[in-house]
């Protein structure tokens, strides 16, 4: 007996073994792979590898701490929505800490940023306990694998993105010194909105949320603006891959569910990929046609092929032909390698957590029978204004108001198309029971967004003058080049789920055919019609701005296809392995593999525009850095000490006058690199903002005056009107004013408190 007992002993360590060895083997190559690239990391980021990591280490923790909320409202997800989760930690923490700044019950601080974030861990730590005592898996258990290569995904990414930065990091030219500017003058400010460094009498009057949820992980992480810039940016180019990633291969799993087996496993993955690079890095076919088919037929004929520049892709109806009717049409890529850390870049993210959220609601509705009223109406109307999905989106487009306007527009739009599709099934098709829960709904929407979004809209003043019918209309052949690919793949999408549900004459009711269809096809078809619709507004009507003379367009275009170009990626990814393998019709298995190989065909402008933007990339030696003020060295070297003076030694935000110039000039490269106010900035973009000509107008001339007139008197009397402090003489002063600059008189009102030991360059204090 003792020695049967002592062989099944025996024999149980030796299975332990096995099971050891093998747990071994499955994870030693992972964790070489994730050495791999943490030493890649060290090798390529050189010195800035710390401030990488922490960023990376930063969003691995909140978005770990965040699963129990995250976990609950992606219960659907196979890994509970992982990389929502990151998103959705910093949306939270960034917001809460935005609104008690906001309405002055704390300051803005790194202690505060820190503070809120270790409440919020702390809230999810006790809804984590709760949970456990119910038993609901908020984690993704035994989904470890998964959750293993979206992390190395996400760290890829994210370094590829960062590495690339370094090749150009300076914050210079387009946006650049407003972006920067914003996130310098946020960092000396402990209230919100903070001064506007090119308004010194007002505070910012600008979507700033963009800039502020940077500056809220830089106070976060301890970091420097000159690094989190570019690291914001790239964080951000990052999530564009990932969550389209996530989202469209769970929305595959959903689909093909029942025929996933042998190598179609691997199915939902290959379409995430795609859709995560038809969002983040892809093109659109005027790559296509321009560098590649145009050239060729030159060639052909024997003419001198066109260059491809690939700012051209953005710029396309109005400048070819060269027409008045201007517009602009960007897309992700483009503003990832451009580098401008604008409001409708930084949104990115959100707008991508919130498409995720809604496929989730969207997907947990439909998992359960149609709601039929009951007597009880009150509690049928709690459950329906209590939902948790709807409730978080009705915050995010509020939030939206502050992040990028023009989105909290655009996806009020795509939520409330998404409630209407759902309640259809949800409702059993009744239709006043449709109609009604979808119309509470959507003022709940409404009036939650404008309650949340009131501390910043009680201090902004809209730059919206009303909407205008559309005088200038693209061309045919245009429009097909920019959006031929997707709105026909969507289309063709649509026509195959239709027409296999309506089969043998069934499903003839609009309840009976969306009930029919499954969600990730209904959820794909929401995303195309939506991004349809946001190109087919700008031909119709545009919303009134500044530039309403010749580029009347321009703006509305700009802001709803942006928005379209990631709602068709992320419809062409699902839709084109969805025909592949599911279509009935030969003939739509056909036109997916074509779409399939002109989207890849799209992806070669990544390559395109980062050589022609970064340069050399594959020589490790050639990196620069991510420091965003580093060009101040060569483009400024008469201003670069006294800029580094101040910004080292003057604290809080007094007005530092400096000479104003035109919108993405040179000017104001003082305010933009220190985030101290001065009296007037680019001109055109306080235009924008603040729509008073007159008041710029003056406050321009009194600038000159005060670099320019002998009056002394009258010198310092604009200088006590403007509470100007210091005045900066530098090479901008000098090229603006020549030899009128009155520095006799300038330095007679004040100390010279910085001196220039190369050049002519000096700081006065103003006597007060």
């Amino acid at each position: 007996m003792r020695r049967f007992t002592r062989l099944r002993m025996e024999e149980s360590g030796y299975i332990k073994r096995i099971k050891e060895e093998i747990r071994m083997k499955k994870w030693a190559p992972r964790v070489l792979l994730a050495a791999a690239l943490a030493g890649l990391s060290a090798f390529l980021l050189k010195g800035d590898v710390w401030t990488f990591w922490t960023w990376w280490l930063l969003a691995f923790l909140m978005g770990m701490v965040a699963m129990p909320l995250t976990g609950r409202l992606f219960a659907g997800f196979e890994d509970k929505g992982w990389m929502f989760s990151k998103v959705l930690a910093i949306t939270v923490t960034g917001f809460l800490t935005w609104l008690l700044v906001t309405v002055k019950i704390l300051p803005f601080t790194a202690l505060t940023c820190i503070g809120v974030s270790l409440a919020c861990a702390v809230g999810c730590g006790i809804l984590y306990h709760f949970q456990v005592k119910k038993g609901i898996d908020c984690i993704p258990t035994g989904k470890g694998n998964l959750v293993y290569w979206e992390e190395i995904l996400f760290f890829a990414f994210f370094l590829m993105w960062t590495y690339f930065a370094g090749f150009r990091p300076q914050a210079y030219g387009t946006e650049k010194f407003m972006d920067y500017g914003f996130m310098e003058a946020m960092m000396r400010s402990t209230t919100l909105p903070a001064r506007d460094l090119w308004y010194s009498e007002g505070t910012i009057n600008y979507y700033y949320g963009g800039q502020y949820f940077a500056v809220f992980l830089t106070k976060l992480t301890g970091s420097k603006v000159e690094l989190t810039y570019n690291l914001m940016r790239t964080f951000v180019a990052t999530f564009a891959f990932v969550l389209p990633f996530s989202l469209v291969r769970q929305m595959s799993v959903d689909r093909l569910k029942g025929s996933l087996t042998g190598k179609k496993r691997c199915l939902p993955a290959v379409a995430g990929i795609i859709a995560g690079i038809s969002v983040s890095i892809a093109g659109n076919m005027h790559y296509v046609v321009y560098s590649k088919i145009i050239p060729w037929l030159q060639k052909l004929q024997g003419k001198e092929a066109d260059s491809y520049w690939f700012p051209d892709a953005t710029r396309y109806i109005g400048y070819n032909p060269d027409v008045p009717d201007k517009t602009i049409h960007e897309f992700p890529c483009y503003s990832f390698v451009l580098g401008d850390l604008h409001a409708h870049v930084v949104n990115v993210m959100f707008v991508l957590f919130l498409v995720g959220l809604l496929y989730a609601w969207m997907r947990s509705v439909r998992m359960r029978e149609a709601v039929i009223m009951k007597p009880d109406r009150k509690q049928f109307w709690k459950k329906q204004l209590l939902i948790p999905h709807i409730l978080l989106a009705a915050v995010m487009i509020g939030m939206f108001r502050f992040t990028n306007f023009w989105d909290f527009i655009i996806y009020f739009v795509v939520t409330g198309g998404v409630v209407l599709f759902t309640n259809i099934v949800q409702f059993d098709g009744k239709v006043k029971r449709i109609l009604a829960v979808t119309a509470v709904q959507a003022v709940e929407i409404i009036v939650i967004s404008y309650v949340v979004s009131l501390p910043f809209t009680l201090q902004f003043d809209s730059m919206f003058k009303g909407v205008g019918i559309a005088q200038n209309h693209s061309m045919i052949h245009q429009l097909l080049i920019l959006w031929g690919l997707p709105v026909v793949l969507t289309v063709l999408l649509i026509i195959c789920i239709i027409w296999e549900k309506l089969r043998g004459g069934a499903n003839r009711s609009l309840y009976r055919l969306m009930k029919a269809i499954s969600v990730p096809d209904l959820f794909a078809i929401v995303m195309g019609l939506c991004a349809i619709g946001l190109i087919v507004i700008p031909e119709l009507v545009y919303v009134r701005d500044i530039y309403e003379n010749g580029n009347a367009r321009a703006n509305t275009m700009f802001k709803l296809t942006y928005q379209a170009y990631m709602l068709f990626g992320m419809t062409m990814g699902y839709g084109i392995f969805r025909m592949l393998i599911a279509a009935r019709k030969k003939v739509f298995k056909v036109v997916s593999v074509i779409g399939l190989v002109l989207l890849c065909w799209t992806f070669g402008y990544f390559g395109n525009s980062v050589y022609a933007w970064f340069g050399k990339v594959w020589e490790p030696s050639e990196y620069k850095g991510l420091n965003a003020a580093s060009f101040l060295e060569n483009d400024f070297a008469e201003d670069v000490a006294g800029i580094k003076w101040l910004k080292k030694n003057v604290k809080g935000a007094p007005v530092v006058l400096e000479a104003n110039g035109d919108s993405y000039s040179g000017y104001e490269r003082v305010s933009a690199m220190t985030g101290l106010p001065t009296v007037l900035g680019w001109y055109v973009h306080e235009w924008l903002w603040r729509d008073d000509t007159a008041d710029l107008n003056e406050k321009s001339a009194d600038i000159e005056s005060i670099y320019t007139s002998l009056d002394e008197e009258y010198v310092k009397e604009l200088l006590e009107e403007y509470d100007v402090s210091y005045i900066f003489v530098g090479s901008k002063e000098r090229e603006k004013y020549g030899e009128t600059l009155n520095e006799d008189v300038l330095k007679s009102l004040g100390e010279v408190v910085f001196q220039d030991e190369v050049y002519s360059t000096y700081i006065l204090k103003v006597n007060k």
